[in-house]
């Protein structure tokens, strides 16, 4: 149980940290969808979409290849060296060609000539988000954990107070959001850079930095198509729901722009199940890393899936099961609803969107024998299907379904590359993940979550039906994580 007890650790810093990070910067939900009009909402889901996809193309998958290179402690200086001035390098290069696609790329999202300084914002971001990512992977490296949750939690509350501030004080429109996020990402690149000013002391090394692109690239591709199965539905809503479509799924008064308001509103309450993946592959993937060589393994990595699932069924059924209860909740600083009443419409799509993370989680999981036997070179395979799913079920379903087309879309897309991962993963590095009972946690979940009208009109009220159902799940994924002999391993 120590190993265990180590993951658990790292991952409640992170995760504590991830969580008040979030939780703060997830004021700006209620306090934006208060302000702006759905469609104005749309225009910053769509921008943030192309910031997300871009930001693969930007980092280069210099982020893995640094925890897998620099755990050798006495060339960690020289390959910190080789990279952080690589990815100063390649952002700038990358930057000035989006500052020159700037005419093509504008009208993607929305913008118009009005609008090119919310576009030159966009590429400040990426750029100063780019010369983050070794300083950030060296503190996770060294298990500087709370020195890694200051930093990020400082950046939101930078990011938050600026949008409060240039919003109510000033009366800007949605460009204070990218000033504030722009001013945010720059002083923590700054604070990063000083702090780790030492580890430049190193020696640029050809060597290493063919090795970490060798290492790296194929994270390009593979994080493209994970940016298509987390971002292209705005794009999609907003270019293939046509207004006539619009008003038969949602009646008169909303427009495509709107419609993407709305999903990316609701789509941010599945933002706990992605904090829960998150903090958990903060922790794992240095952790995974470290005992790579333990003979001890893949028992441990099969107990760590195990206790993930039960976490992941939890939060799914507290999610799920009290949506509308939590939407409801009123921020009393800002006199404004988690999520403003007009976005309510879109609720729900919330429990497809906590299942597709869930898989999401797994895909963490599994991933671990890919880094262990440096087999990165199929996640673009896996990772491109997954957007090949994504795409054809978004032309599909959105027609017909809308919002509820994407969000199937999305965990039709995360479940096969969880299990395409799976197939791979263990074949390479064998783990006993015993994967039809993480199936079955799933199935309870889901299960609790169908029951919910009849199991309402059973109790008479909404509130102890769902504290039932809550309980009911939890005892029984709890009865389904048991495990004889699951505590012996040290």
């Amino acid at each position: 149980m120590k190993k265990l007890k180590e993951l658990l650790s790292d991952t409640l810093v992170y995760g504590i940290s991830s969580v008040l990070a979030r939780f703060i910067n997830y004021l700006l939900v209620p306090f934006h969808t208060d302000v702006f009009r759905p469609a104005q909402y749309g225009v910053v889901g769509l921008i943030y979409a192309a910031i997300a996809f871009l930001n693969v193309i930007f980092t280069f998958g210099m982020e893995s290849a640094y925890l897998r290179y620099a755990k050798d402690r006495d060339k960690a200086r020289d390959v910190f060296k080789t990279l952080q001035l690589g990815l100063l390098g390649i952002a700038t290069i990358l930057a000035f060609l989006l500052w020159l696609l700037s005419p093509w790329l504008m009208p993607l999202m929305s913008l118009d000539a009005g609008t090119e300084t919310i576009y030159l914002m966009m590429i400040g971001i990426l750029w100063f988000d780019t010369l983050s990512i070794v300083p950030f992977a060296e503190l996770r490296l060294v298990r500087r954990s709370w020195l890694f949750a200051t930093l990020r939690t400082g950046n939101v509350l930078i990011n938050l107070g600026l949008n409060f501030f240039l919003i109510l004080s000033l009366g800007w429109g949605i460009e204070a959001v990218f000033w504030a996020n722009v001013v945010a990402s720059g002083a923590t690149t700054l604070v990063l850079w000083l702090l780790t000013a030492d580890m430049l002391s190193g020696s640029w090394s050809h060597p290493v930095f063919r090795k970490a692109l060798k290492f790296g690239l194929p994270f390009i591709p593979a994080g493209v198509g994970y940016a298509i199965n987390e971002m292209l539905d705005r794009f999609f809503l907003n270019n293939y729901l046509s207004p006539d479509a619009v008003t038969a799924l949602y009646g008169t008064g909303y427009t495509p722009e709107a419609v993407v308001g709305v999903y990316n509103a609701c789509y941010k309450l599945a933002v706990f199940m992605l904090l829960l993946v998150q903090m958990f592959r903060m922790a794992w993937q240095p952790f995974f890393m470290r005992h790579s060589d333990d003979a001890q393994a893949p028992a441990l990595f099969r107990d760590v899936f195990r206790y993930f699932n039960v976490a992941a069924g939890i939060l799914f059924l507290s999610v799920a099961l009290f949506v509308e209860e939590i939407v409801q909740i009123e921020i009393p600083v800002l006199n404004a609803y988690i999520i403003g009443k007009e976005y309510w419409m879109g609720l729900h799509i919330v429990p497809l969107l906590l299942g597709a993370y869930w898989f999401h989680g797994w895909y963490m999981n599994f991933s671990a024998g890919i880094f262990i036997e440096e087999e990165t070179r199929i996640l673009p395979k896996i990772t491109l299907a997954g957007a090949a799913i994504t795409v054809c079920a978004n032309l599909v379903l959105i027609p017909f379904y809308g919002m509820l087309g994407s969000a199937t879309a999305t965990l039709l897309s995360y479940a096969a590359m969880a299990l395409l991962l799976y197939h791979r993963s263990t074949k390479v590095y064998p783990v006993s993940y015993e994967l039809g009972r993480a199936g079955l946690m799933i199935a309870v979940a889901a299960l609790c979550l169908v029951m919910q009208p009849a199991m309402i009109q059973w109790a008479g009220s909404e509130w102890t039906a769902n504290i039932l159902l809550l309980l009911i799940g939890t005892f029984l994924l709890g009865l389904l994580s048991y495990r004889k002999g699951a505590a012996a391993i040290s």
